[in-house]
């Protein structure tokens, strides 16, 4: 079996203490293994490490060099392990978080600055974006997502219920006058997304039924955070999370419309991610801190 790092270790404990027997005590090892120990590395690399003598040891040019980038492989091996244990104290390393432009924005970023004071040692790597991401492909630690989850071996955390509102700004209103039926919305410009898996339609709940409304508009977005603004501006409807337009409709600046007429529209929120039982420190810690915070921002 190789075991050149163990070998490594006794030949840097072999200069550090300047003598065989020292070293040997301090290892446990007899005189003679770390003797041996030390010629077997000399052997293998055909070049003589350490200059012996009664008086003292000294090392060669090649002993130096070997000490040094030994040295240097031993910290750094050391490290990594530090990094990748599971019950690290000084928890560090990166997470890379996929996140919808809103929830980013408005439910994430405002907890990391208390995430760092706990954990300054984690690199936040991240990503808004309202496209649906692959984790392999896109080396993804942790993606939050709004909507059904696919069928995967992926793991989940639910956050929790995502409300959807139709909303319009005061002045589009009193320019195309306020929608009393669901029919109404096929008369009036509704703002979409073009995502991939976006489809033309709005799945309204009527009298207890899931209704497929079609509708169309001058406006398709990859991400909810233009549609709000275009909202703002008076161009049209817009169907969005309470998370996103909550502010905008306390403050008059958007106003609920079908509320009487369509039944709660509500979509789940999860925190996915690969791994389990053996995840990386850094990405448990990430969840443990940010989902029940995010649970928080998500029922207001």
């Amino acid at each position: 079996m190789d075991n050149r790092t163990g070998e490594m270790q006794v030949f840097l404990r072999v200069v550090e203490t300047c003598s065989f027997s020292e070293a040997a005590r301090l290892l446990r090892l007899t005189p003679s293994t770390v003797s041996k120990l030390v010629s077997r590395i000399e052997a293998r690399l055909g070049v003589r490490l350490i200059e012996r003598s009664t008086r003292a040891l000294s090392l060669t040019a090649e002993g130096q060099v070997y000490y040094q980038r030994s040295q240097a492989l031993l910290q750094e091996l050391d490290r990594i392990e530090q990094e990748l244990s599971y019950g690290a104290a000084a928890t560090g390393g990166t997470v890379r978080v996929n996140v919808s432009v809103a929830i980013g924005v408005l439910g994430l970023e405002p907890i990391l600055p208390e995430f760092w004071r706990a954990y300054p040692n984690i690199v936040v790597d991240l990503s808004l974006s309202d496209e649906i991401v692959d984790l392999y492909l896109d080396r993804t630690d942790i993606a939050f997502r709004v909507g059904t989850l696919s069928d995967s071996g992926m793991m989940a955390r639910r956050i929790g219920t995502a409300r959807r509102k139709i909303v319009a700004a005061p002045s589009y209103l009193a320019r195309r006058g306020v929608p009393l039926t669901v029919e109404d919305l096929g008369r009036h410009n509704c703002l979409g997304f073009n995502f991939r898996r976006a489809q033309p339609v709005w799945p309204l709940k009527e009298s207890g039924r899931i209704v497929d409304r079609v509708v169309n508009g001058s406006l398709l977005a990859n991400n909810g955070e233009t549609v709000r603004r275009m909202t703002l501006a008076g161009v049209g409807l817009a169907r969005m999370g309470d998370y996103h337009v909550r502010a905008d409709i306390a403050a008059g600046r958007l106003v609920e419309v079908l509320a009487d007429v369509v039944e709660p529209d509500e979509e789940e929120l999860h925190a996915v991610f690969l791994g389990g039982q053996r995840m990386p420190q850094r990405v448990r810690v990430f969840l443990d801190f940010v989902v029940p915070r995010l649970q928080g921002f998500l029922g207001g």
